[in-house]
């Protein structure tokens, strides 16, 4: 497709629309490194049978005492549904692309069976937390004690205990041997040498070499393409983080969809501009969900489906806050080595999506043209 060539509202999605506060940098990426070398140090020094007993014994005892707290009523008072929500959005979305690039790498090979190994079971809130921790880190999850993936993922250490057992192992210690017997033997490259600001790029390089994996079945982006195609108006929601990913799609959307509607803005009047395009004829709403999650977005998807739109929603996670509420979820994840999140990866399966509702626009070439046309005559741009 032929166009402008102005990036508009779509250069934000680099860098501006990551991450909407600051986090806890503290080496993340280092330290997970750094980690998983020491308990495979630890290992080779004093052998497996007494790895597997200090971590069954501290998974046992720390269980024992703190399954009454507050992680343990999170998972308690998790929905069922958001689960099986987030199941069906990894099916429907990325499994079978996933799973056929699981050759391009080690970390998307090893990020493909732990995709696999987590599908088909109901999981809480905080598990799912722990799974979309150990995708992101996919390289090191065989490597890291049930201690230090908790730290990673933000959890307690007794919800990773539980996390284990609820995909059906006895405990933490048993679910990290089963993820060594089917990894690759070799650890991922050593990136010591690389400063934060390489690490941070060469993590987004790795999210878009699994983005280019879940890809490879291309049948779920074709087929928001054409719900897109058909809905008129279009509705495109996008709030805090991902508002600039809304923004950007909907700029270059416009130029080839007859009606395109930006929501990014929240409040009560958010509903009020849902309930106008679903009168007016919408029949699809695409959302950009990005973390920190706004509880805003989650509301505003529920209630679009209750309205009867379609929701497409490119989310950093098949496990994101908004898959229950999703129809068809397109996961891109996004990079956390720096400050405030980098998000490539979903800023690219914009673009893709809006070729897949080109391809579906029987008009979308000649409308691109009649621009180019109007812009050479006004004298738009510069060069």
């Amino acid at each position: 497709m032929s166009g402008d060539g102005d990036n508009g509202g779509g250069s934000g999605g680099t860098g501006g629309a990551a991450g909407d506060g600051p986090r806890d940098r503290a080496g993340t990426t280092r330290g997970a490194r750094a980690a998983a070398g020491a308990d495979t140090g630890r290992q080779n020094a004093t052998g497996a049978g007494r790895n597997a007993d200090t971590d069954t014994g501290r998974d046992a005892g720390a269980a024992a005492g703190h399954e009454g707290g507050a992680d343990a009523a999170r998972d308690a008072g998790a929905a069922p549904g958001m689960n099986a929500g987030a199941h069906n959005g990894m099916e429907t979305g990325m499994d079978t692309g996933v799973e056929t690039g699981m050759d391009t790498g080690l970390d998307t090979g090893t990020a493909a069976r732990l995709q696999k190994l987590f599908e088909g079971h109901r999981l809480t809130p905080t598990q799912r937390r722990i799974a979309h921790c150990m995708v992101r880190r996919a390289a090191d999850a065989p490597f890291l004690s049930s201690v230090e993936l908790a730290e990673l993922a933000g959890v307690s250490q007794p919800s990773v205990t539980r996390f284990a057992v609820a995909l059906g192992f006895d405990g933490y210690p048993a679910l990290r041997r089963h993820l060594r017997d089917v990894a690759p033997t070799d650890k991922p490259d050593d990136t010591g040498s690389y400063n934060e600001y390489q690490q941070a790029v060469q993590a987004e390089i790795d999210n878009l070499r699994h983005l280019a994996a879940a890809l490879a079945d291309p049948s779920p982006v074709i087929e928001a393409g054409r719900l897109f195609a058909v809905s008129r108006p279009l509705p495109v929601l996008g709030l805090r983080a991902a508002t600039a990913q809304a923004a950007g799609f909907s700029y270059f959307a416009r130029k080839v969809h007859p009606d395109v509607r930006l929501l990014d803005e929240g409040g009560t009047m958010l509903t009020d501009r849902i309930d106008a395009a679903v009168r007016a004829g919408a029949s699809a709403l695409l959302c950009f969900a990005l973390p920190r999650h706004p509880r805003e977005v989650v509301d505003a998807l529920e209630y679009a489906r209750t309205a009867g739109l379609t929701v497409v929603t490119v989310a950093d996670s098949a496990f994101a806050p908004v898959a229950h509420h999703t129809d068809l979820l397109l996961p891109a994840p996004v990079g956390t080595g720096l400050a405030f999140d980098t998000a490539c990866a979903p800023m690219l399966l914009g673009r893709v999506l809006l070729e897949a509702m080109c391809d579906a626009l029987p008009d979308a070439q000649a409308r691109l043209e009649q621009f180019d046309a109007r812009a050479a005559a006004r004298g738009l741009f510069v060069e």
